[in-house]
C-alpha cells in the first residue's frame, strides 16, 4: 500500500523549502549592487522585483509551514526538488524582464543551466547584455556547483536535525568533517579561497591582453566563476576562443581542473595529505580516460588534416577533451566546427568524455570517475574470478580517502546509476532525432545537457523546438540531482495522487 503524505508532511517540505527560497532570493542583491555601480536602473528594478517575489514566495511558505516536524530523509530529497524547482522558475524572473529572451522557457532553460553548472544559454546578444545580467548569470552558475542547498546549510540550518540528507540529496555524499553543517562551510570556504586566488590571476592575464580595469576584473571574476564551477558560462559568445592567448588557457584548465576535484580531496591536500591526488581512484581513473580520448581525439583531426603542425593540433584536442571530460565546457573552436572539421571520431571522443565526467561530490557532472573506477575493478575481480580456483576467496582495493575493499553494494550502485544515465543519454539522443536532428549531434547535445557539460555542436538555438529546450532542461536537472531527489519527487506526487 502507498501511503499519502500527511498535512505535517506538506507542512515540513514548505518550511524547509521557503528557508531555501528565501536564501535564494538574497542573491540577487549581488546584481541588484552591480546595477547600481553600472547606473543600470531598469534591472535594478528587474532584480528587485526578483528579490521581493522570492522572499514572498520563500516567507510565505515558512509561514504556511509553520513550527514543523523533524526532518526525514523522504522529506529532505523533496525539499531539494521543490527548491530546485523554485529557484529556477523564480530566478527566470529578472531573465524574462530583461528582453533579451524569446520565451519564459527559454528563460527557465538558461537558469536551470546555470544551477546544473551545465553552461548551455538561449540568452539573445550575449555580447552586449548589461553587467548585471551578465552577473546573475555567474552567480547562478557559481552558487549552482556549490550547490544552494550546502549554501543553506552554511548560514540557515543550525542545529537542524536530518541535514544530511538535504546534503545528500544533492549529489553531494561525502562528508568532510562529522558535522554536515561544518562540511557545508568547508565547501565555501575552499571555494571561496580559490575565488580570491583565481579570480586574481585571470584579472592579470586580462590586463596583460590589454582590457581596460574594470572590465579585466569583471572578466576574470566571470570567467573564473564560469571555470571553478565547471559551468561553462562565458562573458562572450566565443566563449574563451574570445581570448586568443594561450596563457588565459592554461589559467583556465588550472581552475576547471581543481573545480572538477572532490571536496574532500581538496580538504584532505589542503591538511597535508598530497599524496591523495596520486593515489585515489578519481584522479587515477581522470588521468587514464583523457589520455585515452586525446589520443583518439588526436587520432582523428591528424587524419583530416584540419590544423597545420602538432602543437596546434595537441592545444585545439587537449583543451576541449579536458573541458568536456571536466564537464565545464569552455571551447576554443566555433561549435558547428565540430561537425564541420573535427568530425565524427573527435566528436565521439568529446562525448565518451562528458558521459565519463570528472569526481563525486565536486562540481562536475557525468557518471563520474568513482564509478567508472569501481566498475572496471569490480569486472577485473570478476575475470579473476572466472579464471582461478573455485575455493579462492578474491578481493581487490581501491584508495579513495583511505583504502576500501570493492563489495557487491557498491559495484551494484555504481552500475545502476551508470546504466541510469546511459538510458538516459539514449532517450534524449531519441528526441533529439525525432524533431529532425543528425544522430550524432542529437547525441552530442544531449550527452552535454544530460551530464552538465555545455559544450554545444551548434544545434542548441532559440530557434529549438519547444520540446527540445523542455527536455533538455529536464535532463540537465536530473543528471545534477544523479536521479534519486527527482525520482522521490515524482514518487511523492505519485503517493499524492494514489496513496491512502
Amino acid at each position: 500500500m502507498i501511503v499519502r503524505p500527511s498535512l505535517q508532511d506538506h507542512r515540513i517540505v514548505a518550511t524547509y523549502s521557503g528557508r531555501i527560497i528565501a536564501g535564494f532570493g538574497l542573491l540577487m542583491a549581488i546584481p541588484i549592487l552591480t546595477a547600481a555601480v553600472f547606473s543600470e536602473w531598469a534591472h535594478l528594478v528587474r532584480f528587485a522585483i526578483g528579490l521581493l517575489v522570492c522572499l514572498a514566495v520563500g516567507l510565505g511558505l515558512q509561514a504556511a509551514g509553520g513550527r514543523s516536524g523533524g526532518l526525514r530523509k523522504r522529506h529532505a530529497l523533496i525539499v531539494v526538488s521543490v527548491s530546485w524547482l523554485l529557484a529556477t522558475a523564480l530566478g527566470a524572473i529578472p531573465f524574462w524582464l530583461s528582453g533579451h529572451f524569446g520565451s519564459f522557457l527559454d528563460c527557465i532553460f538558461d537558469v536551470m543551466s546555470g544551477l546544473t553548472t551545465t553552461g548551455l544559454y538561449l540568452l539573445q546578444d550575449l555580447d552586449h547584455i548589461p553587467n548585471s545580467l551578465n552577473m546573475w548569470r555567474f552567480v547562478l552558475t557559481f552558487v549552482g556547483g556549490q550547490g544552494i542547498v550546502v549554501l543553506a546549510l552554511t548560514f540557515l540550518f543550525r542545529g537542524t536535525s536530518g541535514t544530511f540528507h538535504l546534503y545528500a540529496g544533492e549529489g553531494k555524499e561525502e562528508r568532510l568533517l562529522p558535522n554536515v553543517v561544518n562540511t557545508a562551510r568547508i565547501i565555501w570556504l575552499v571555494s571561496l579561497v580559490w575565488l580570491v586566488i583565481g579570480t586574481t590571476i585571470l584579472v592579470a592575464c586580462a590586463l596583460a591582453l590589454g582590457q581596460e580595469p574594470v572590465r579585466a576584473i569583471l572578466h576574470g571574476l566571470w570567467v573564473f566563476m564560469g571555470a571553478f564551477s565547471t559551468g561553462g558560462f562565458a562573458p562572450q559568445s566565443y566563449n574563451t576562443f574570445w581570448y586568443h592567448s594561450l596563457l588565459f588557457e592554461i589559467v583556465c584548465v588550472m581552475i576547471f581542473f581543481a573545480g572538477s576535484l572532490n571536496f574532500a580531496l581538496h580538504w584532505l591536500i589542503w591538511r597535508g595529505d598530497r599524496r591523495e591526488i596520486l593515489r585515489n581512484i578519481e584522479t587515477r581513473s581522470f588521468a587514464l580516460t583523457l589520455t585515452v580520448l586525446v589520443t583518439v581525439a588526436s587520432f582523428g583531426l591528424a587524419r583530416s588534416g584540419v590544423y597545420p603542425d602538432q602543437i596546434s593540433l595537441f592545444r585545439k584536442v587537449f583543451y576541449q577533451l579536458i573541458s568536456g571530460h571536466t564537464t565545464t565546457g569552455f571551447g576554443t573552436v566555433a561549435s558547428r566546427a565540430l561537425v564541420t572539421q573535427w568530425g565524427p571520431v573527435a566528436m565521439l571522443a568529446i562525448i565518451g568524455a562528458m558521459i565519463i565526467g570528472a569526481s563525486s561530490c565536486s562540481t562536475a557532472g557525468g557518471i563520474k570517475g568513482f564509478r567508472m573506477g569501481v566498475i572496471t575493478k569490480a569486472f577485473l575481480l570478476n575475470i579473476k574470478g572466472l579464471l582461478g580456483p573455485e575455493s579462492a576467496a578474491l578481493t581487490m582495493r581501491y584508495h579513495h580517502g583511505r583504502d576500501r575493499l570493492i563489495d557487491d553494494d557498491t559495484a551494484r550502485l555504481a552500475l545502476m546509476v551508470t546504466v541510469t544515465f546511459l538510458t538516459m543519454h539514449a532517450l534524449v539522443t531519441f528526441v533529439g532525432v525525432l524533431n529532425g536532428y543528425p544522430l550524432l549531434e542529437a547525441m552530442f547535445e544531449g550527452v552535454s545537457a544530460a551530464s552538465n557539460t555545455g559544450l554545444s555542436c551548434g544545434v542548441i538555438s532559440p530557434a529549438m523546438p519547444w520540446v527540445m529546450k523542455l527536455i533538455l532542461t529536464g535532463a540537465m536537472w536530473l543528471g545534477r540531482f544523479e536521479f534519486f531527489a527527482a525520482f522521490a519527487f515524482v514518487g511523492w506526487i505519485w503517493s499524492v495522487i494514489i496513496g491512502r
